[in-house]
């Protein structure tokens, strides 16, 4: 195997099955050597007696690439560290961090479980910081003996953690948390040469089966649900063509990459007098803001510039 990937040394986290296992191919298939991470849980994230991190191991080795297994779970902080110390000890180094581990347990809000809860955040948000952590810990080490980095850290967010989801509190509340982490790793570790994006790809995994079928696809179809989709990202990400790149978020949709833009100012409302908004005026204003105005508002008592106000 050889590629923009040569040399590099790679953490996937939940890199047996589904996204990961197929970002952990690919980025072997182009050079990298991988810490396959995956302690084999089932999907609601209970332990099994599953090792697919050993398959995925087998199947790069077959190939004639590099990979190693770790059964950690990301939600052990110690555990997260043995992944590091794991890339540095057999491959001597390590350039980049997958974080893609995940779980789902979903209910509408007013059933879930606290403790589902808890534990949806523990895999998606807290273990990214986990191994984020104790991976940017290792590249500031290197910065400030001296030396340099060109170093990645590869997120994974959801449509449910951009625009939210009936049932997914957890879910969507975690894959939320997930970009503004990624926003604020960007902006901490630039200094040490470590660039933070996240993607959010669209793919039929283990977790989507738990709530709708398969759809149908013609023979001889691009599969746009494939996993596999989103792993040409991974690896340009992953790769030194990317150094310029930082603090992003890319969604990908079978065979397009779309550019997400956080939250931004979409409408303006200025207090009639200067001074501190009523909740007096704000009846006739908001829904102004909102380009929209219920029955029965005087339209003409609204004061102040909603230029820029949608409709």
């Amino acid at each position: 195997m050889s590629g923009m990937l040569e040399g590099r040394v790679a953490i996937v986290t939940g890199g047996g099955r589904g996204l990961g296992r197929e970002h952990a191919l690919e980025l072997a298939r182009h050079g990298a050597s991988v810490v396959v991470n995956d302690p084999g849980a089932s999907v609601a994230g209970d332990p099994t007696d599953e090792r697919p991190a050993d398959e995925v191991v087998a199947a790069i080795g077959a190939a004639g690439g590099n990979a190693t297994a770790n059964y950690a779970s990301v939600t052990d902080h110690d555990g997260a560290g043995s992944m590091v110390q794991q890339a540095l000890d057999e491959f001597g180094r390590l350039d980049v961090v997958v974080n893609n581990a995940g779980i789902l347990r979903d209910r509408m809000i007013t059933s879930l479980p606290h403790d589902d809860f808890d534990a949806v955040i523990a895999v998606h948000l807290k273990g990214t910081f986990n191994v984020t952590k104790h991976a940017s810990e290792h590249w500031r080490a290197v910065g400030k003996a001296g030396g340099t980095n060109d170093a990645r850290i590869i997120n994974t967010t959801s449509g449910a953690g951009l625009r939210g989801n009936v049932g997914q509190s957890a879910y969507a509340a975690a894959k939320a948390g997930i970009v503004g982490l990624t926003l604020v790793t960007a902006l901490e570790m630039r200094r040490y040469d470590v660039t933070a994006n996240a993607i959010s790809p669209m793919a039929f995994t283990r977790m989507v089966a738990t709530t709708m079928d398969r759809p149908a696809l013609d023979a001889g179809a691009f599969d746009a649900l494939s996993p596999a989709n989103a792993s040409g990202v991974v690896c340009y990400l992953a790769s030194s063509a990317s150094a310029w790149l930082t603090g992003q978020v890319l969604r990908i949709e079978g065979c397009t990459l779309q550019r997400m833009q956080g939250w931004t100012v979409d409408g303006v409302y200025p207090s009639r007098d200067g001074q501190k908004l009523s909740a007096e005026e704000l009846v006739d204003a908001v829904p102004r803001l909102y380009g929209t105005m219920p029955a029965g508002l005087d339209v003409g008592s609204m004061a102040g510039d909603l230029s820029g106000a949608p409709g």
